[in-house]
């Protein structure tokens, strides 16, 4: 039987206690995620496309509410990784520009350059020209705001509408048998 020193208990419950409360918070964390769930999958129009119904590869990648709250959630957890990590370490301003323009084209918005350059997480130059490599790879458009001759709108081009599209059918399990194998 080991016999612990007052000071040694102290730091032990301490220790204890950080650990239970990063325990609470990884629960609460759960919890949310399930009641997300739930939500989600009571909404029928939210239901999850039916990946194997489809008749050919473009078929798979039909529009769908679902993408948008994909690509929502994937914007979501870039932002958050940030508050843990330097945010240095996971630099990646086109794959941040190109799901700012998806959610915002989903959601019927206008996003000005200046909007998709903080939206980025980068400082400006560096969004800009990352701009102009999406532009040059054509999967972005300026549009010029004709009441403010100083302003400029990004748009997706069809093609990295598509693409987006495409990319986030890959992301949805192949049925709702198998999402629900990855919670079990």
């Amino acid at each position: 039987m080991l016999i612990l020193t007052d000071g040694q208990r102290v730091t032990q419950a301490t220790n204890l206690r950080q650990r239970a409360r990063k325990l609470i918070t990884f629960a609460n964390g759960l919890l949310s995620i399930a009641r997300d769930l739930e939500a989600f999958a009571t909404r029928s129009e939210w239901s999850l496309p039916d990946i194997n119904a489809a008749t050919d590869d473009n078929d798979s990648a039909q529009d769908h509410p679902y993408w948008l709250e994909l690509a929502r959630r994937a914007y979501s957890d870039r932002r958050r990784r940030s508050k843990y990590f330097d945010a240095s370490l996971f630099g990646e301003p086109a794959w941040d520009l190109l799901l700012d323009l998806f959610i915002a084209e989903k959601e019927g918005r206008r996003v000005s350059v200046t909007s998709a350059c903080i939206g980025a997480a980068v400082p400006s130059t560096t969004a800009l020209r990352w701009i102009l490599v999406l532009e040059n790879e054509d999967l972005v458009w300026r549009e010029n705001d004709p009441k403010d001759a100083r302003r400029a709108f990004l748009h997706l081009t069809a093609k990295a509408y598509t693409q987006m599209i495409e990319y986030l059918s890959t992301t949805v399990p192949a049925s709702i048998d198998d999402s629900e194998k990855l919670f079990a």
